[in-house]
């Protein structure tokens, strides 16, 4: 099938449902034999999930309270109590790990990690509140803990953390900010979405108060552009980046989450604005949509996982469809998905999806995309790119210790620092989920964990 430029009639088409299906780089029968070779050697996507959790474990460290496991087991300084790459993300994983296996000993496991979480999370031990950097990952990962146990420690330990948010909560302006980071990895957009999560899961109608006022203070903070709004992830930061998760797509789709509990409309009207700005900078070639890693001096860079790439930009504009009911919006949904396949992703390499196999950068991130593409849309052709994905980050892996791990270079700037990591959005942790997330769409399940930054359930 020959991929060619969509009109607006053929966009809103398939918008509305028509079956339309993703073009895809050519892999045919190459592709189908490496399949074949990495099930042989690595087993079912279970097997594989199962296998980082062995590695993983292997690279465990006991503490007074539990366990943790080290960001890079070379180096015992690297234990993190952040969500993105630290010990909350294996926990995460833990827990969906026992949700598909029924193993005991998995949730033992993961009540040893967040034994370890509740030791260090103590009144006054604010780190900026971020839910991937701070106290609201945490406290997301307690909160998890809790739903899979039903152990009230973990409960309690998690509403010390809420404790925490309110406390360091300072007006400002129209609203209220933890820090002058606006974005969803460290500001108020991630703890916003956090909040609204755990108003909805703990029955605490007072946190969307707390996000509604946290909405209230990203709006005024827009700076217009090209007929709407972007936003800086700090006033200490020159560089501006367009896309989710430190720029304009995050701050929207936070704003549209919070604006779809409230209804406060300057919120939408925020939103609107952060999208408008999107809508023109992006750049639309061979039917896909994409919009620039940074300016000045980024904007012949594109990123294509979840951070600074299509997997985390289309989110708003699903999020958007959601809350206006405007099923157009889902065309861009569309677009940013035809904007990473042709970049040659999952499996070319480029300037912006360089040697990174995580959640984050990489394949993983790719994945999750389309699968949760292919729930929505059955049979366009996004479970075969999901597919691709598994069988490109299976072809990296190393067997270590009867596991597996991925040595990978986080970070573009520096391709030469290449670690095997544990974490979530940086590591094995991250990677196993998504063979997960594969597992459970083979068995017709639903996983049992939503991140608080993500509309596909």
């Amino acid at each position: 099938m020959r991929e060619r430029s969509m009109n607006r009639r053929e966009l809103l088409r398939d918008a509305l449902g028509a079956a339309a299906v993703l073009t895809m780089p050519s892999g045919g029968l190459h592709d189908r034999n490496a399949r074949l070779e990495a099930r042989h050697r690595f087993g079912s996507d279970l097997e594989v999930a199962l296998r980082a959790e062995r590695w993983i474990r292997s690279v465990r460290v006991p503490t007074p309270a539990g366990v943790t496991w080290p960001s890079d087991p070379r180096d015992p300084k690297t234990v993190q109590y952040n969500l993105y790459t630290g010990s909350p993300g294996v926990v995460l994983f833990l827990l969906e790990l026992h949700y598909a296996t029924g193993d005991a000993a998995i949730l033992d496991e993961a009540k040893r990690g967040a034994d370890d979480l509740v030791a260090n999370l103590m009144p006054g031990a604010f780190d900026g509140g971020g839910l991937y950097t701070g106290v609201a990952g945490r406290a997301f990962v307690l909160t998890e803990t809790w739903r899979a146990t039903g152990d009230v420690r973990y409960r309690e330990a998690a509403l010390r953390g809420i404790r925490l948010l309110r406390e360091n909560a300072k007006p400002v302006g129209a609203g209220l900010e933890w820090s002058d980071s606006t974005d969803i990895i460290s500001g108020g957009a991630g703890i916003a979405l956090f909040l609204l999560y755990a108003a909805r899961t703990l029955g605490d109608d007072g946190l969307s108060e707390l996000a509604l006022r946290a909405g209230r203070r990203l709006a005024e903070l827009g700076q217009p552009a090209e007929g709407g709004l972007k936003w800086a992830i700090s006033p200490r930061t020159p560089t501006l980046y367009p896309n989710f998760s430190h720029g304009a797509a995050g701050v929207s789709y936070a704003l549209a989450s919070i604006y779809a509990v409230t209804r406060e409309k300057a919120l939408l009207d925020a939103c609107h604005a952060g999208t408008a700005y999107l809508e023109r900078v992006a750049e639309r070639r061979d039917g896909g949509c994409k919009v620039f890693h940074h300016e000045p001096g980024g904007l012949d860079l594109y990123y294509l996982s979840w951070c600074h790439g299509g997997p985390g930009t289309a989110r708003l504009f699903h999020r958007l469809s959601e809350v206006t009911g405007d099923r157009t919006w889902l065309s861009r949904v569309d677009c940013y998905a035809r904007g990473i396949t042709t970049m040659g992703a999952p499996v070319e390499r480029s300037p912006g999806y360089w040697n990174n196999i995580s959640q984050c950068c990489g394949n993983a991130g790719v994945g999750e995309f389309f699968l949760s593409l292919h729930r929505v849309w059955p049979d366009r052709g996004h479970l075969e790119v999901a597919r691709r994905a598994a069988t490109d980050i299976l072809s990296r892996a190393t067997e270590e210790n009867g596991g597996l791990k991925w040595i990978q270079a986080e970070h573009r700037v520096r391709p030469e620092l290449l670690v095997a990591q544990t974490g979530h959005m940086q590591g094995a942790a991250g990677i196993g989920t998504f063979f997960l997330r594969l597992e459970a769409q083979a068995a017709a399940r639903k996983p049992q964990i939503t991140m608080p930054d993500t509309p596909w359930v």
